[in-house]
């Protein structure tokens, strides 16, 4: 690729992040937008709608960039979550680390490589090099040059796992003080057991009381079985949906109170809107009823949520294996009640293991299939395949800006729109293996995209070509290096390119909220603003946290061999650390609190990046025949992997679970405190299943402030 062409794609997508953030300015400020880009404010009562018009709102203003800013992280904290603190924590890092390697790698890396042997930079044409000249392909063999990007190697990989070190110490003092800090949650006294054996001689709400009555006597509370409910859901839906029309029926006067009985209110008789929704409402009130009392003594699910009196006791509940058979009475860490994932239930160890069977399958057959289009992309960045697979457009192409805009912007626009399919169907994949809760849902989905998109799009970009090539590498694990030192140079001006396309129009784009905004336009002329409830929607952690670690991981095998990448990544790190402080302020709440729990996440993508790194470099090392290099390479793998499985010893379980200490000290500054016994008679009902809850409907002329679902618990 030339320099030209990657300019082409810099000032297109350098125009298109001005464009989102002007037009953000100037959008967010209309209040028929508000719920666009201030749900956050909205609902927590700190922004207000205003109809009055002012000329002001019109104008482009950069205000939000001082207000985002000055958001401090104990304000951040105390408005979002632990969670939201870990995500900038990851994007702060990243700038740390692109800061220091981009300081060695444009001042001292760039210029040596543009010193080569093979090729000479030609300043008076600057924009016709290819940007071959500015990497290590420049370099020739056996050059002394090279020790200069042996000595970078090393540098920055002390530096980047000093920082892994000081982050994984930093957030887990974080979580314990979280911890510490905390109010009595239901969660941290509760686990959730499943794989309940069948009794003939009772319920399986008898079977666990007997069993933890007489295996856990001093610390067993209470326990609520879980049932199947997908159908009661179901109907209580329908009837929040329909009280909602109600409401906004009976509160707005200039709406039409009647229609026609049939075809689409154009003929029969007239009826009584509000009349007819209390009629259906009363019907599905009596179905529910039904539904509740069918499930009374059926549909239970081998599965129950079991309290206790300490949190000491839940931990010895949860790390102890409770049968002598090890697939009976398996117990997990309870989510909290408003994250549990109630909709499915995977409540036996073999019901378990086949939907994790499924959903690796489906993965990879996923992973096989989405190698179409990245093969597709790479030939659109070579000219010359390109004219071979469509032989017509050879006169196109022949135009300097119709080839440039091809090669530079084209294929990391495609790949964009392809990838922007995976987070959600990784999100459904990982809901149906029986996670318990939402937030482990999207820690598994997570990992999912970020493997998915390491192996889809750096390793299939990398090695283009049949997915057998690419399967074939792997199985010769000895010719990785050199594989490697061969592919991953020649694709530097693909990543620049794609840093620049996906990396800079997405965090943009992420402030202009563009499909939010689209389902605003389409839906206001239907409903009305009362009938809607105000959605705040949580950040997807399981898309944006595998796209910042993509990035990081293209830094840190490239800095060395093309430096050019970094100014971009630093420029992409920017603008996500304000914009996403701005979406934090305004914009995302959290639905579920995991407290810190995916920086181990992002601590092993890194430590992946480095290895990766190292195989590259000695690769390149071998390939450039420096032989001495390559050798001296070889130990740092081997600490860094070290430094690793240290971290992991002395981080690690503190994210996995809190110590005898913490759970044994946190129970004691409770113990005389009389708050707890109101919060035990709570905790016995805690894990009611929303849908089981007493529910009624009023029809009272006061039915505007009535609920429609009692909060009321069903057991004490």
């Amino acid at each position: 690729m030339l320099l030209s062409a990657l300019l082409t794609s810099v000032a297109i997508n350098s125009g298109l992040c001005i464009l989102f953030c002007t037009l953000y300015s100037i959008l967010r400020k209309q209040p028929s937008n508000y719920a666009v880009y201030a749900p956050h404010l909205l609902a927590e009562g700190k922004s207000k709608r205003r109809s009055r018009f002012n000329l002001e709102r019109l104008i482009p203003s950069p205000d939000w960039l001082q207000t985002a800013w000055k958001l401090s992280e104990e304000e951040l904290l105390s408005s979002s979550g632990l969670d939201a603190v870990v995500f900038m924590r990851l994007i702060t890092f990243s700038m740390k680390v692109f800061l220091f390697a981009g300081i060695i790698g444009i001042f001292i890396i760039l210029p040596v490589n543009c010193s080569g042997e093979l090729h000479i930079v030609d300043f008076t044409d600057l924009p016709s090099n290819s940007l071959d000249v500015f990497t290590i392909s420049n370099i020739g063999n056996r050059s002394k040059k090279l020790w200069v990007h042996f000595s970078a190697v090393y540098v920055v990989t002390a530096f980047i796992c000093y920082l892994l070190y000081y982050e994984y110490r930093y957030v887990s003092s974080k979580r314990m003080a979280y911890f510490y800090s905390s109010k009595p949650q239901p969660h941290q006294f509760t686990v959730l057991v499943h794989s309940i054996p069948v009794s003939v001689e009772g319920s399986i709400s008898d079977t666990v009381d007997r069993f933890f009555m007489e295996y856990h006597p001093s610390a067993y509370l209470s326990h609520v079985v879980i049932r199947r409910t997908s159908k009661l859901r179901s109907l209580t839906n329908d009837a929040k949906q329909l009280y909602r029309r109600l409401i906004h029926l009976k509160s707005d006067h200039t709406q039409q109170k009647d229609r026609r009985s049939s075809c689409f209110g154009l003929f029969g008789r007239k009826v009584d809107l509000a009349n007819q929704y209390e009629k259906q409402l009363e019907d599905i009130e009596h179905n529910v009823r039904l539904e509740q009392a069918s499930l009374a003594g059926e549909k239970e699910a081998r599965a129950a949520f079991v309290s206790f009196k300490s949190r000491y006791g839940a931990a010895i509940a949860f790390h102890l294996q409770q049968s002598t058979n090890p697939i009976e009475w398996i117990t997990e860490e309870a989510p909290e009640p408003d994250d549990v994932n109630w909709p499915f239930f995977s409540s036996s160890f073999i019901h378990r293991w086949i939907s994790k069977l499924t959903v690796l399958v489906a993965c990879i057959t996923l992973t096989i299939v989405f190698l179409i289009p990245v093969f597709f992309v790479q030939g659109l960045t070579n000219l010359n395949q390109l004219e071979n697979w469509f032989p017509f457009l050879k006169s196109i192409l022949t135009i300097k800006f119709v080839s440039q805009l091809i090669t530079g912007y084209l294929p990391s626009l495609i790949l964009q729109l392809f990838l922007k399919m995976v987070p959600p169907i990784m999100l459904f994949l990982s809901s149906i293996q029986g996670y318990i809760s939402q937030s482990n849902i999207e820690i598994s989905a997570c990992n999912k995209v970020l493997w998915f998109t390491i192996w889809n799009v750096f390793f299939a970009t990398v090695f283009s070509g049949t997915a057998l090539y690419v399967v074939d590498i792997f199985l010769d694990p000895k010719n990785i290096p050199g594989r490697l030192a061969v592919a991953v140079p020649a694709q530097a001006s693909f990543f620049i390119a794609y840093v620049v396309t996906t990396g800079w129009t997405s965090v943009s784009s992420e402030l202009f909220r563009m499909f939010p905004l689209l389902c605003s336009l389409i839906m206001r002329p239907f409903t009305g603003s009362i009938d809607n409830e105000l959605e705040v929607p949580p950040l997807p952690f399981h898309r944006d946290i595998p796209k910042i670690l993509f990035f990081a991981l293209l830094g840190i095998t490239y800095f060395f061999l093309a430096p050019l990448i970094l100014p971009f990544l630093l420029a992409y790190l920017c603008l996500g650390y304000i914009i996403y402080r701005n979406q934090f302020i305004n914009v995302y709440a959290p639905r579920y609190e995991t407290a810190g729990k995916f920086w181990p996440i992002v601590h092993d993508s890194m430590i992946f990046s480095l290895v990766l790194m190292h195989a590259i470099a000695v690769g390149i090392f071998t390939l450039k025949k420096l032989s001495l290099a390559s050798t001296f390479i070889f130990p740092l793998p081997v600490l860094t992997l070290l430094f690793n499985w240290y971290c992991r010893k002395r981080f690690l379980p503190n994210f996995v679970g809190y110590s005898a200490e913490s759970l044994i000290k946190k129970d004691r500054q409770e113990e005389n405190d009389p708050a707890m016994k109101e919060f035990f008679d709570k905790l016995v009902t805690a894990y009611q299943d929303p849908a089981l809850m007493p529910f009624w409907f009023s029809s009272s002329t006061d039915g505007l402030n009535s609920p429609l679902l009692s909060s009321a618990q069903e057991r004490g």
